[in-house]
Order: C-alpha cells, then sequence, then structure tokens
C-alpha cells in the first residue's frame, strides 16, 4: 500500500511533500481514537527490546535522525510511529532560512537522497518552547492514565527526544562555541540528550570543526557547563563519513580523553562514488549530503571501527543506510546500541520501525 502512495507522493517535490505528509499526519493524530489506532498497529514494543544507554531508557533502539523534525513540530505524531527517540534541530541560536530551494532531491535508483538544507529551523527559543509545551502535554496525559489505573504518575515520556545543536551560518568558527553554549542552555530542561553536529556539508567551513582542537574546545565547554546542572545530560558527537583514518583516530582519542558520552556514525557524505543516477543527472544537483543505501557499507565500517578501536567502550548511535532489519543487525554487529533511520523512513514508509523491531 505504501509503495503505491510513495509512487504518487514522489511525482512532487520533496520538501513540499514532507511538510505535506507531516501535516496530514498531524491531523489525523488530532483525533484521539485514530492516534490510539495508530499507536496500536505501529507499536514496537517488548521487554527484549528495551535499550539502556547514557543513564538512558529507550523502549526500542530505532530513532529517527535529526533533519526530519527540525523543530519539534510532530512528536506526538512521531510517538505514534513507534519511533524509540526522535533527534529534533538541527538547531541554532538564531533562526535561519537555511539554503535556497530547491534543496531536496530524491535519487530513487539509488534508495536515496542529497540535501543542502542548511540548517533551515525556526531558532533556539521557538523550539525550546515548544519542547517545554509538549513535556508539559505528556505529563498531564501520563498523570491522567496513571490516575485511571491507580498507579502513581511518572515523569516519563517513553519517548527519547534528543537535541541536534549546531552554529548559524553567519557566525565565524572561531565564535562557533558561543552558538552551541546559547543552544545547549536554552534545551538543557527540554531534551534527554544533546549531538553537536558539526560535520553537516551544507554551512560553509563547519566541517572544519572536526579538527582536534577545535572539537575539544567545544565539548569541553559544554561539559563545563553540564557538570554545573543540578542534572547533567548526556553529550554526543555527530561526524562525517568522509573522515579519513588520522581523523577518525583524533575524535576517538578526545572522546576517549573528555570522556564523552557518545558518537552518532555518520552525516551524509559529500562522496558521490557508485551511483546508479546517471552523472549528467548528479552533477545537474549539485553540492549536498548524500544519505541512504549508498552509505550503509562506509557508516558500518566507521562504526566498526570504533567498536574495535575503544573496545565498545564508546556507545554509538548509527545512522547511514538503515532500510531493514538485516541493515539494523549489521550496524549493531559492527558496535551499534542505537540505531537511526532517516531515508530509510521515507523510502520503506510508516512501518518502518514495527518491520526492523518485529525481526530484532
Amino acid at each position: 500500500m505504501y509503495r503505491f502512495i510513495r509512487n504518487i507522493l514522489f511525482w512532487f517535490s520533496p520538501e513540499g511533500v514532507h511538510y505535506f505528509s507531516m501535516n496530514s499526519l498531524k491531523l489525523l493524530c488530532s483525533i484521539g481514537i485514530i492516534r490510539k489506532i495508530m499507536a496500536f498497529i505501529f507499536s514496537a514494543k517488548h521487554e527484549s527490546l528495551i535499550t539502556d544507554t547514557f543513564h538512558l531508557r529507550f523502549k526500542n533502539p530505532i530513532g529517527l535522525g535529526a533533519g526530519f523534525d527540525k523543530n519539534a513540530k510532530y512528536l506526538r505524531e512521531l510517538k505514534a510511529l513507534g519511533f524509540g527517540f526522535v533527534e529534533i534541530g538541527t538547531v541554532t541560536p538564531l533562526p535561519q532560512a537555511g539554503n535556497d530551494k530547491p534543496r531536496l532531491f530524491r535519487l530513487p535508483k539509488d534508495n536515496a537522497l542529497i540535501n543542502r538544507m542548511g540548517f533551515n529551523n525556526d531558532g533556539v527559543k521557538v523550539v525550546a518552547e515548544r519542547l517545554k509545551k509538549w513535556k508539559e502535554k505528556e505529563l498531564a496525559v501520563s498523570s491522567q492514565e496513571s490516575a485511571d489505573s491507580g498507579k502513581l504518575p511518572t515523569a516519563n515520556c517513553q519517548l527519547i527526544i534528543g537535541g541536534n545543536i549546531g552554529k548559524n551560518k553567519i557566525t565565524p568558527n572561531e565564535d562557533a562555541w558561543k552558538d552551541y553554549e546559547i543552544c545547549f542552555k536554552e534545551l538543557h530542561s527540554y531534551v534527554d540528550y544533546f549531538v553537536v553536529n558539526v560535520s553537516s556539508p551544507n554551512t560553509p567551513g563547519l566541517r572544519e570543526l572536526q579538527e582536534k582542537e577545535s572539537l575539544r574546545k567545544i565539548l569541553m565547554h559544554l561539559q563545563m557547563i553540564n557538570n554545573g546542572k543540578a542534572k547533567s545530560k548526556p553529550i554526543l558527537l555527530k561526524i562525517a563519513p568522509d573522515l579519513s583514518q588520522d581523523q577518525l583516530d583524533d575524535v576517538i582519542d578526545l572522546a576517549l580523553e573528555i570522556k564523552l558520552d557518545g558518537l552518532v556514525c555518520t552525516n551524509t557524505t559529500i562522496s558521490r562514488v557508485g551511483l546508479l543516477t546517471p552523472k549528467d543527472e548528479i552533477e545537474k544537483i549539485g553540492a549536498g549530503g548524500l544519505s541512504g543505501k549508498p552509505i550503509r557499507e562506509r557508516s558500518t565500517l566507521v562504526v566498526e571501527y570504533i567498536h574495535k578501536k575503544t573496545g565498545g567502550e564508546i556507545p554509538i548511535i548509527a545512522s547511514g543506510g538503515i532500510f531493514t532489519a538485516d541493515d539494523a543487525k549489521e550496524k549493531m554487529n559492527a558496535g551499534a546500541t542505537l540505531l537511526q533511520v532517516w531515508t530509510g523512513f521515507i523510502y520503506e514508509g510508516p512501518s518502518i520501525v514495527k518491520k526492523i523491531c518485529r525481526q530484532l
């Protein structure tokens, strides 16, 4: 059924279809009975799926990667689709429109996407307020359900929220740490973990921040702030699949040295090697980060290298080319603790979480 719907949707602009689909889902989920039916149909709960890491409990290990719900607008809907966690963002201190359109492209022959969105988002203050309201609403629902069942209320929303943070395009790299600080402080009360994004290829100069000393400055500053909070939050780093072995070793050394909570492996790639889509079509699309099936193998190799190099000491969220349960198992066998889908969600449809979890 979804393949038929997808074929129709693929006739239209990718970015337009994204918002049309999610807003339609939002409208459906506003009807309580429909939302409950959807949650039942797409439920991916089982004791064997519960994953404890980062001092957090995930109801299942399948999450939605950053960039899909940039502004925390669709959390209720994504929860109904069975996701164990959702990473919002990338969020920047100031709102920004992102790069010029068109900036999102499908490569159906490769089961892939190319995007150059450019951290388009509503800004951290708006997103923080939206998350605050979400938390309050979820707590109210939990309290009501507890009252009905006679059990004590819990603040656990069962959907873990990650906050992916970045810098504004206008901020020079030498001041980037200030942008990460602003986002960290504003979101700290409302997300369960943080991901520092220095690996998107769509903000000029951003990937230069992956160099060891630049990373050290940003991460250690955030850790200092974190340690001053009543309750600290896990801090992870998202890295590119295009790093050399020496660069990977630098990331590993730094992560171990400062006791980073984890890594997200990997972001999109700037490589275009091995694509089935004709070269002239690729050239017409131009710059952007490639995601989906073409980066599955490289992403897995990065996960495996880091896992072996650290003896499993650094927890890893694997992202890149996960479409099926076999893809998920491949990442877990390589050393991943949690998994994120994004492009796979577009191509496989709303049942992707349930299908993967059923076989896990």
